[in-house]
């Protein structure tokens, strides 16, 4: 059982911001766990994940040094949803069974748990509320074009395999606009670290 008095669980669309937003919360005293961090530690040369996942795609998902090829498994689960669904068959629960032992070793007021698909995975169950980082399609792609060289249609392909952006902020308990810059940002990340410390002093 984690000794924090509140679990929140943050997520968005591809190119919302989560990171931004859970960097501030981390520095303001929140306890973070990135679910993108620990899978890129599951997918690592040494990574639990790395031998299911060339069992179920093949040696060629892998490069010459061994490493996995992101780009490769990114066109393929992308374009293909039962190839999507094979991957997060065995990706899904070796990040939640990590996070959930992260969890349990945290001793923060609060945890905020950073997980990009957090409602297609059933894993608000995990959590007392639910944070949403929201911006507009158009800012998502941008963004996203601008960080990761993808193309539009790349981009957009990645978005509708995500849950609706109105069905996920009308799921959320608190929500943020993250249109803006990390100024604009501030003071609604000050108001909620206030409110979600203090639910958790009084639990």
């Amino acid at each position: 059982m984690s000794a924090v008095g509140l679990v929140v669980a943050l997520t968005g669309g591809i190119g919302s911001g989560k990171t931004t937003v859970a960097d501030r919360l981390a520095e303001l005293g929140a306890g973070v766990i990135d679910t993108d961090e620990i899978s890129r530690a599951l997918t690592a040369h040494d990574g639990a994940a790395l031998e299911p996942i060339t069992a179920a795609f093949g040696p060629d998902i892998r490069l010459a040094d061994g490493t996995l090829d992101r780009a490769r498994l990114r066109r393929i689960v992308f374009s293909d949803p039962t190839a999507r669904a094979r991957l997060e068959s065995i990706l899904h629960p070796l990040i939640e069974a990590a996070m959930l032992e992260r969890l349990a070793a945290l001793e923060t007021d609060y945890a905020v748990l950073v997980i990009p698909l957090l409602f297609e995975t059933g894993q608000d169950r995990h959590a007392d509320r639910v944070l949403v980082v929201d911006v507009p399609e158009a800012v998502q792609i941008a963004r996203v074009m601008q960080r990761s060289g993808l193309s539009e249609s790349e981009v957009r392909r990645i978005i509708d395999s995500q849950i609706p952006r109105r069905e996920r902020n009308t799921r959320a308990d608190d929500l943020i606009d993250n249109s803006g810059t990390c100024v604009d940002l501030e003071p609604r990340l000050q108001e909620l670290h206030a409110i979600y410390t203090r639910i958790a002093a009084r639990r």
